[in-house]
């Protein structure tokens, strides 16, 4: 594995490299990342013992995908879109939207969401989205860091006398061992289908 921090992530091998055509295709994805957020955060998986939604496989594909520095731009844009009330979290609804929603017990969560792109876009940057074991540590640091913050809000939100632990994590690790395994080969499958159109 190349550890040098010069390593290109997907989206800089892709398409423009320079001038006004990178700009336009840093914004456009941009807008695709945040809409893929929003979309994958609707998607429930049905699996025990809760259902699976696919929020953060996409932040932390997004991550590693498109570097600390677009993929930072892109989870805040995805934040000021929900911090605006539209509907794009796992759980807001009509009821439940915008700062309010963010406050509430999945506001430690939606922090991890930023650390975990900023560890991806780095490790990426380090080549690690190009082999399937040191992509699946990534996902690993990623979602640690999703849990640790989520569930220290939680405890700080509602005490820590509840049951902090089943109600923000045990019930999710089957899910995100299974969202984990399916982010580490998708990454270094594409580096493979890149380097095959390249060659």
């Amino acid at each position: 594995m190349d550890t040098t921090w010069n390593n290109k992530v997907l989206s800089d091998v892709l398409g423009a490299n320079e001038g006004n055509a990178l700009r336009l295709k840093q914004a456009a994805l941009v807008v695709a990342g945040v809409l893929l957020l929003a979309i994958a955060a609707k998607i429930k998986v049905p699996m025990w013992p809760v259902p699976i939604t696919m929020g953060t496989f996409a932040v932390l594909t997004i991550g590693a995908a498109y570097g600390a520095r677009l993929g930072l731009v892109t989870i805040f844009g995805y934040m000021l879109v929900g911090a605006l009330g539209f509907d794009v979290f796992a759980g807001s609804s009509a009821e439940a939207a915008g700062l309010t929603y963010m406050m509430g017990g999945t506001g430690g969560y939606l922090v991890g969401y930023v650390l975990a792109t900023l560890a991806l876009g780095a490790l990426a940057q380090r080549g690690w989205d190009r082999s399937v074991l040191w992509m699946a540590l990534a996902m690993l640091i990623g979602t640690v860091l999703i849990y640790v913050p989520g569930l220290l809000w939680l405890g700080q939100l509602f005490g820590w006398d509840k049951p902090i632990l089943a109600w923000g994590l045990t019930p999710f690790l089957v899910g995100d061992a299974l969202k984990l395994t399916l982010a580490a080969l998708v990454l270094p499958a594409a580096w493979k289908l890149v380097g095959r159109a390249r060659g």
